[in-house]
């Protein structure tokens, strides 16, 4: 399918209500085409770990404009099916089809780092090296209430 909408009035005609009870949940399967316009943009959602995100987002269920109960994991499982030939992938049958660049792998300790940002160690020694305080780290830290 092309379109969000396209879903949701395929919801309605499954479900029963109007396309604008499901609207926002074929909106949410296609959000990643604002980052690619491309159908490779389902990787991010268009699986069964996407159909899951889903139901934890809008809940367990909807209740339509019917007043029918729907359970958004139908609802998932419909966007996913329209949009992949039938299918529901796993996310591994995704990501198992990226072709791996050098820049994805082997990633690298920064040696050249100093002590981490925020340490109070440094501020303790700070203050041990100007005669501030005597006090040792752990004592330093419960008299500063930390």
């Amino acid at each position: 399918m092309a379109h969000p909408l396209h879903h949701a009035e395929s919801s309605a005609r499954k479900f029963g209500g109007k396309p604008s009870d499901y609207q926002c949940l074929h909106d949410w399967f296609d959000s990643s085409k604002e980052h690619l316009a491309l159908f490779v943009h389902r990787a991010h959602r268009h699986h069964a770990l996407g159909i899951f995100e889903l139901e934890r987002q809008f809940g367990r269920s909807l209740t339509n404009s019917a007043g029918r109960v729907i359970p958004t994991r139908w609802i998932g499982e419909q966007h996913v099916r329209e949009d992949c030939q039938g299918c529901i992938p796993s996310l591994g049958d995704w990501l198992k089809r990226i072709q791996p660049e050098p820049w994805m792998a082997n990633g690298y300790i920064d040696r050249q780092a100093q002590e981490p940002v925020g340490d109070p160690r440094t501020t303790w020694l700070g203050e041990v090296a100007t005669g501030k305080t005597i006090l040792g780290l752990k004592d330093w830290m419960e008299a500063r209430g930390s």
